[in-house]
């Protein structure tokens, strides 16, 4: 069974271009190696690396037709870093009401005098 990494290093293995127009293709449909090949400037054995990649960091999985192995979107990959920027966002969003608030406190306090 896959462990998944967290979320930031899903998004860190999105940080390559080329990985990430990988991914991209695969969001649309599941494709071979040969088909992502044929569509990027860059050959089969990188796709495979990259592929390899983002397999680890679980984006994508793959399962076996034949003499190819075809590759898709994981989507609890996808919750895992989706997930991650949630929690960032609530994070994010809780440090500007505190420095609203702040700043109506001060704006409050200076109204006082």
């Amino acid at each position: 069974m896959l462990t998944y990494r967290s979320g930031g290093q899903t998004l860190e293995a999105l940080g390559d271009p080329t990985r990430r127009a990988i991914f991209e293709r695969l969001v649309g449909r599941p494709r071979s190696v040969r088909e992502l090949a044929d569509t990027l400037p860059v050959s089969r054995p990188a796709v495979s690396q990259h592929l390899r990649v983002l397999k680890q960091s679980g984006l994508v999985t793959t399962r076996a037709e034949g003499t190819r192995r075809v590759y898709r979107v994981d989507p609890a990959g996808i919750a895992a870093m989706r997930e991650y920027l949630d929690q960032m966002w609530d994070t994010a969003l809780a440090a500007c009401a505190v420095a609203v608030e702040e700043q109506e406190s001060k704006h409050a306090q200076g109204a006082d005098t």
